[in-house]
């Protein structure tokens, strides 16, 4: 024990070892009571940390507290843990603990299984969660978004929860706030739908929201000072941010708000998916991971320093029994008392194969409809083997979670690590293929050149439902900074073609089609990539857009209608894509493809899709007999085509029996 002891306290120090703590021998606990368990009558205490020698409670009245109002020393559990019950109702207290390890006691923090905080969550806060239910919320359903609720039948629109409102011609009174989001009927200047009212006119059937839990970059205490994050820098994981609620400092106001806004989604026909960030803590040393078990809840490299494969300074170790559970109940709890519908997992790639499958075997065995899916890659080196890790290659042995399909990406727009690389709808005529591998949704398909694919050199999925089908997200440039960043020499007309057309590649391929907030309103961050802390003034919605962008919001908005109507672009499996979509001869510069609607029960028996990636007209001779859909119109009828088409550039066809 004096040499763990040792270790751990050279973690502590920021030192180096010689070996690493035998971390595969600590205890775990397999109780379901770590963290408060309150009522009126005691409220029960529970930590794991084995490498201590004493464990002590502290309750304070409030956060600005500077002396305890109640100190108790724990009791030692089983399996590492330290408990105790502390008679009376302690309601709205904050508490926080400090555990002896190497001859001194830690820093003071809430546990990692807080689920209330105080401003800035630096304290955690007993409280009764019964209380922070708003009207109705036992009545509140998850309303289906199909009729099967299949992923690949789901639309899914990503925001920032500051983004979506902030701007001051929203017309949302809570702007930026839970309690904004879940506004309804609200119009800009012009009488438009904004915020909630106008994604449920689009059409979109989830919505992904960036970190709404607990995170460490905004200080609460002041709520009207300019600052912006995206928050993927957790502080405590099953707290909601104080930031996003009216009142920091009422422990219950940011719950009872966020559940508000989820109740007011779903009443509006919307879901909501949850962006969580388990792969690393936004601080590394002083965490409330890293306080009560030194070293044990991170991976380490040789040297005992921390391994960095999230480039945040720090990777958790899913693969540890005691992080593993954390991660389980942190989701279970964050899907049960919020009611959300799915989670997205962010640098999912730093997470182990076992992790993953436990936390989609569970959801998925509790709400079988729930929709999971994460970024399939690391961003540096990590101690595991490939071979073991959640990334894309290895998507075919996860089950119920799907990857981002990077390749679709840059085949649309260029590579995102090259501002000025052009993709597809720019004219690149080498991205062919890789458009072509997202149209089947990275399945096999015979009429792929997988040598010409430019990241995946083989079909990774064995199911539609394995991939998101994208070209934009918060990440990178955005569509249109990216598409004038890359064509400077295009007018803007032409860039809204371009637009346009990748939005109908997006919303005929297989997989589950992904969209970013303000796309409909060719939203720019002014050529800013990484825009996590550039304020609101880059990031936000510009609702006075609207008017002027309304063909490209009915342009996409027919799009998302047509998806939803025709199970031919929402195949369930790789069997079907392959044997009833085939690829014809085609100009250069343009894809043709046609797929056999009846086998899956499309009332459209026969489609046929034409992508022009050129700037120049293109002649195509279309299957006698067919309707063109008019994207965009009223209608989706027309006469019969009979003979060959004029196709303009960057732009697409669609035509149906």
């Amino acid at each position: 024990m004096n040499l763990l002891l040792a270790g751990i306290l050279a973690i502590r120090l920021g030192a180096f070892a010689d070996t690493l703590p035998a971390y595969d021998s600590y205890p775990a606990y397999a109780g379901a009571d770590l963290g408060l368990h309150y009522s009126r009558s005691a409220s029960v205490f529970r930590i794991w940390a084995p490498t201590a020698g004493r464990a002590r409670l502290l309750l304070y009245a409030d956060d600005s507290s500077k002396v305890a109002g109640k100190v108790v020393e724990l009791d030692r559990g089983v399996d590492g843990t330290w408990w105790t019950e502390v008679p009376g109702d302690w309601n709205g207290w904050r508490y926080v603990f400090s555990v002896w390890i190497g001859g001194e006691w830690s820093k003071e923090v809430p546990d990692p299984y807080a689920r209330a905080a105080g401003v800035n969550g630096k304290r955690a806060a007993v409280i009764d969660l019964r209380q922070t239910d708003p009207a109705g919320w036992q009545q509140d359903r998850s309303p289906a978004f199909s009729t099967a609720n299949r992923p690949t039948d789901a639309v899914i629109y990503e925001l920032h929860l500051r983004d979506i409102d902030v701007e001051g011609g929203s017309g949302v009174r809570h702007k930026g706030k839970f309690a904004g989001l879940g506004e309804w009927d609200t119009r800009n200047g012009d009488g438009l739908a904004t915020g909630l009212s106008h994604l449920k006119e689009l059409g979109v059937t989830h919505l992904h929201i960036l970190p709404m839990f607990d995170f460490n970059s905004i200080d609460e205490s002041r709520p009207d000072s300019p600052q912006y994050n995206w928050g993927y820098d957790p502080l405590n994981y099953n707290v909601p941010e104080g930031s996003y609620s009216s009142d920091p400092v009422d422990a219950a106001a940011r719950i009872r708000e966020l559940k508000a806004m989820v109740e007011s989604i779903h009443r509006h026909g919307l879901r909501v998916i949850m962006d969580v960030v388990y792969n690393h803590t936004g601080l590394t040393g002083t965490s409330n991971f890293n306080e009560l078990v030194p070293g044990y809840y991170y991976r380490h490299n040789p040297d005992n320093s921390f391994s960095n494969a999230t480039g945040c300074g720090n990777e958790t170790a899913s693969e540890r029994p005691m992080f593993r559970k954390f991660m389980l109940e942190s989701v279970l709890y964050w899907m049960k008392e919020y009611h959300l519908d799915g989670f997205r997992f962010d640098l999912m790639g730093v997470h182990d194969i076992m992790t993953m499958n436990l936390i989609s075997d569970s959801l998925h065995r509790l709400r079988p409809d729930i929709i999971l899916y994460g970024e399939g890659w690391t961003a540096g080196h990590t101690p595991l083997p490939d071979s073991v890790l959640a990334v894309k290659k290895n998507v075919s042995r996860l089950r119920g979670i799907a990857v981002f399909g990077d390749d679709l990406r840059d085949g649309i727009k260029g590579s995102v690590f090259d501002a000025h690389d052009k993709g597809f709808v720019a004219g690149n005529l080498g991205d062919v293929e890789s458009v072509k591998f997202g149209v089947v949704g990275a399945c096999y398909h015979p009429q792929i050149d997988y040598s010409k694919v430019n990241y995946s050199h083989g079909a990774f999925a064995s199911a539609p439902s394995q991939v998101i089908t994208y070209c934009e997200c918060h990440d990178n440039n955005t569509l249109w900074d990216k598409l004038q960043l890359s064509r400077p020499d295009a007018s803007a007309a032409e860039r809204q073609k371009m637009q346009r057309l990748a939005w109908t590649i997006i919303m005929t391929s297989q997989g589950i089609p992904f969209l970013f907030e303000g796309t409909e309103f060719l939203h720019s961050k002014r050529g800013i990539d990484n825009s996590f802390q550039s304020g609101d003034s880059i990031n936000e919605i510009h609702w006075g857009l609207e008017k002027e962008r309304m063909g490209d919001v009915d342009f996409l908005k027919t799009l998302i209608r047509l998806r939803r109507q025709h199970p031919a672009f929402r195949m369930t499996n790789a069997a079907q894509i392959a044997a009833n979509i085939h690829f014809e001869p085609a100009p250069g510069g343009c894809i043709i493809y046609s797929i056999n609607g009846a086998a899956v029960k499309d009332s459209w028996t026969q489609i046929w899709i034409a992508f022009n990636g050129t700037g120049v007209t293109q002649k195509l001779t279309v299957p006698s007999g067919l309707h063109a859909f008019q994207v965009g119109a009223v209608n989706d009828w027309s006469q019969p085509v009979d003979g060959s088409v004029d196709l303009p550039g960057y732009s697409a066809a669609i035509y149906y029996r």
